[in-house]
């Protein structure tokens, strides 16, 4: 498994309610924010074929949310409007008045939230699978609610379910990937080592993102407030943000642009790590001004 990326390095933020650890790779130019996913997810797992490429001409970070990858101890519930902070701390600690932002499913709703409520802190903004954006029909937002209230369901269920290298590459290929992976034996020694230090389960995010009635964080009603340069990256068969959700959120926000990839499910980044990263850094380089 690949473990070291050149010129990648480790720092620690002392928050109110804990360390949040951000890796930094690139010398020079236009910073970026990377933002991964919920539950057996961290930095490098999400991001680490995408941070050589883009550090060869941007200032890159990557942070860990919090109770994720090396963000611990963490003390608190890491809900929506704190992990929207730790993004405004990260920029705050690093002396960035603006980057680009790139975020994966959880990650992608606080990209899309941070274009939002902080569009002074952001540049343009690339939005992979999205959450923050899905509303379900009554009973089945009930019985999730009641899913994200229970230990039993949220942590002890899905801890019993990745115990080992086979239940993991199960789950992968059922929920995740829907193609082939190239590094995929790698993927499975990265989720079971993060699965073994962090424990599996819904992050505080997702617990606390849904109430009983409606969802607590949902940005749909606000997209059209993003005023930065957008991309939406979807899987066409992604079991976790079903496409049809990330094609409306993407019509609601002004002149965004859809990518929506054939055959890839919800960790397209990791299931074909070379097209994305080529869609995120042309997008983030290129001239977004109109032909003619």
């Amino acid at each position: 498994m690949v473990t070291d990326i050149p010129g990648l390095r480790s720092q620690y933020l002392q928050l109110d309610d804990g360390r949040l650890h951000v890796y930094r790779a690139g010398e020079a130019g236009p910073p970026v924010l990377l933002l991964s996913g919920a539950g057996v997810d961290n930095a490098l797992l999400s991001w680490r074929h995408l941070i050589p490429p883009l550090a060869a001409a941007h200032r890159v970070l990557a942070l860990d949310w919090p109770k994720q990858g090396r963000s611990r101890p963490w003390h608190g519930t890491a809900t929506h409007q704190r992990m929207l902070r730790c993004v405004i701390e990260t920029l705050d600690a690093f002396d960035i008045e603006r980057a680009h932002l790139v975020g994966l499913s959880q990650g992608g709703a606080l990209t899309l939230a941070t274009a939002i409520e902080h569009p002074e802190r952001v540049d343009r903004i690339v939005a992979l699978a999205p959450g923050g954006i899905i509303a379900f029909p009554p009973v089945v937002h009930q019985l999730l609610w009641l899913t994200a209230k229970s230990r039993l369901l949220n942590e002890v269920l899905p801890n019993a379910m990745f115990r080992t290298r086979e239940q993991i590459a199960r789950f992968l290929r059922q929920a995740l990937f829907a193609g082939p992976v190239a590094d995929f034996d790698d993927v499975v020694d990265e989720v079971l080592a993060e699965a073994r230090r962090a424990r599996a389960g819904a992050s505080d995010w997702q617990k606390s993102s849904i109430g009983f009635w409606r969802m607590t964080v949902d940005l749909r009603p606000r997209l059209h407030e993003i005023s930065a340069p957008a991309l939406f990256i979807q899987g066409d068969r992604d079991r976790g943000v079903r496409p049809r959700h990330t094609i409306a959120a993407a019509g609601r926000v002004p002149g965004a642009r859809l990518e929506l990839l054939k055959d890839h499910g919800h960790w397209a980044n990791r299931q074909s790590p070379e097209l994305v990263n080529r869609l995120i850094i042309d997008f983030l380089d290129g001239d977004l001004r109109p032909p003619g």
